[in-house]
């Protein structure tokens, strides 16, 4: 982590930023929200700067980890049973009433029966973009190594999203998350995540996920997950595809898709970054203003542009407004100083 610009304070202040900014565009067309917010460029946050369950689902994940870090070091065990515990409770919260997706409050509710293992609950033909707009903090942790972040973000989107792509979109977010904070530049982004899915395109994480792969059609654990990586790796051309036609003007949605599926929001959210690296508040509106999952897409590119420049990126106007501010703050603090969270 660069710990001067502290980069998890700002991917956790740039998630719920985007998170509130796309909260009253989404389910909208380009044309309803120009003709509610006026033109793209001069979106202004709401207020009350409201969030969804994108913002309450990454403070869960969040708190989990800090939780899991009371007694170290961190093992699948020592996750499930706060994560678990995190999403049945804001399951359960009179203030889930952000319109949450229909795999998290189905897997939630089934999480919420003791008697049952978590792959019980796991849908595993859902690859819901639900699986990754809550990954960041598994990307903003700096004690965590490598296989550890990778297990810990898949595994906090395989609780609810059970299929493969739900859970290497997860991953990959995760990892790009990571990089930024630790200084990679947005020209660099796409050959690393080039590598990181060749590299660990075979790779099931058994330790974390258990016998997950069996509760889908396929013949084997290496099956299973390459299903998802294909999958990010065709995603990922078509980033550079926009990249390469670049207009800026465009809904982004239009080549990478509507978000609602995991690797489309995550691809979507990158676009959104990748077309204005060091503009991050034209970025969030870019995001905003798009036709499909506005929420969880600028909720992805405010992660990423707040990992990158850092918590100084948002003008305190916004900032200052944020829904659970306090606690965004808090936790991202917390990794900024080193800690892994207890």
């Amino acid at each position: 982590m660069t710990a001067g610009k502290r980069p998890a304070t700002g991917a956790m202040i740039g998630l719920a930023l985007g998170d509130a900014l796309g909260f009253p565009t989404e389910f909208s067309t380009v044309a309803m929200i120009e003709a509610k917010s006026g033109p793209w460029r001069g979106m202004e946050l709401p207020r009350p700067a409201f969030v969804t369950d994108d913002t309450q689902m990454t403070l869960a994940v969040g708190r989990a980890l800090r939780t899991a870090a009371e007694r170290s070091p961190l093992t699948p065990l020592r996750l499930l049973r706060p994560l678990r515990e995190e999403y049945v409770e804001w399951w359960r919260s009179p203030e889930n009433n952000r319109a949450p997706g229909r795999t998290c409050l189905t897997a939630c509710a089934l999480l919420s029966r003791p008697e049952r293992v978590w792959q019980q609950a796991s849908q595993p033909e859902s690859k819901g973009c639900g699986a990754n707009m809550r990954v960041a903090p598994a990307g903003l942790v700096p004690a965590l190594d490598e296989p550890t972040r990778a297990g810990v973000a898949q595994l906090q989107a395989a609780l609810t999203h059970g299929h493969p792509t739900g859970l290497a979109a997860s991953d990959l977010t995760a990892y790009a998350v990571r990089v930024l904070a630790q200084g990679a530049r947005p020209e660099e982004m796409l050959p690393l995540l080039r590598e990181y899915v060749a590299a660990n395109r075979s790779t099931y994480h058994e330790h974390w996920l258990g016998d997950l792969w069996t509760y889908s059609q396929d013949p084997t654990a290496t099956h299973y997950i390459e299903r998802g990586w294909d999958e990010c790796a065709r995603v990922l051309d078509r980033v550079e595809q926009a990249l390469a036609e670049r207009d800026e003007e465009a809904d982004p949605c239009l080549v990478t898709g509507a978000g609602w599926v995991a690797e489309e929001a995550f691809a979507t959210g990158l676009l959104c970054f990748l077309l204005f690296p060091g503009e991050p508040v034209t970025a969030l509106r870019r995001a905003a203003h798009s036709s499909g999952d506005s929420d969880s897409i600028a909720c992805l590119t405010g992660a990423f542009a707040g990992a990158y420049l850092g918590a100084d990126a948002w003008p305190a106007r916004w900032a200052d407004g944020i829904e659970y501010g306090d606690e965004l703050r808090a936790l991202g603090g917390l990794w900024d100083g080193g800690g892994l969270g207890g």
